[in-house]
């Protein structure tokens, strides 16, 4: 189910919330362009691109002050009310994950600061190929916070249960590296770090995705079944 915003009466209240709304959709673009831009200095122990989303990070944080500023004023100077209130509150949530998204894509390029032997290589392949599934995570959820579609919000939740498996099998597979080759704890302690970081995000882009539903169809659905909120949409 897709949400028109385009309703309202005033003109320039309409103008402000689709303003706001297009700014979350270029700072999900930026953290998308970080994340990537994280997975491929890992994926090549690449430490100019590790070092360039260090240094983008503060955009991200910019950003997000900004669009938490727009919020305060549309709460101030309009006191909106049912959905106009809500698209306001998911707005301003989501902005904060979004944030820590970015704040975790920047953990992760520091990996790439590392030197890794062969055999520490083929991890990194597995922590790519996680970083993959949670980056088209984020992709499809900035689509249906753009589209306000809440049938798509909840696909992408579920992908959260696949996060979670990929997370807990890459976990015991570099526990069980670390226990063979002790000398090598100190740096794989990174890797461990950022794969922790990966499985946040996709918690973060459920996150989001819950806001999805809520502005479109009112429900909290943050402590309920995959199968009854289902049923709610």
């Amino acid at each position: 189910m897709e949400h028109n915003i385009n309703k309202h009466i005033s003109g320039r209240f309409n103008e402000e919330l689709e303003n706001v709304r297009n700014h979350v959709l270029s700072m999900g673009g930026l953290v998308e362009q970080q994340l990537n831009l994280a997975l491929d200095a890992v994926s090549h122990c690449d430490e100019n691109k590790a070092r360039k989303v260090s240094e983008n990070d503060y955009q991200v944080n910019a950003m997000e002050v900004s669009i938490d500023e727009e919020c305060t004023r549309i709460i101030a100077k309009r006191q909106p009310a049912a959905s106009d209130l809500r698209l306001v509150v998911a707005i301003a949530k989501t902005i904060a994950d979004l944030e820590r998204i970015g704040d975790e894509a920047e953990r992760i390029a520091k990996v790439a600061l590392d030197s890794f032997t062969k055999d520490q290589q083929d991890l990194l392949v597995n922590v790519e190929n996680m970083g993959r599934l949670v980056s088209q995570m984020l992709h499809d959820v900035l689509d249906a916070f753009a589209r306000m579609d809440a049938q798509r919000a909840f696909e992408v939740h579920k992908e959260d249960a696949k996060v979670d498996r990929e997370y807990e099998a890459l976990t015991r597979q570099i526990m069980t590296y670390m226990m063979e080759d002790p000398r090598s704890i100190p740096k794989i302690m990174d890797l461990i770090w950022s794969v922790r970081s990966l499985e946040r995000i996709g918690d973060r882009c459920q996150n989001i995705a819950e806001y999805v539903i809520y502005f479109v169809n009112g429900k909290d659905i943050r402590h309920i079944s995959q199968e009854d909120i289902e049923k709610s949409l």
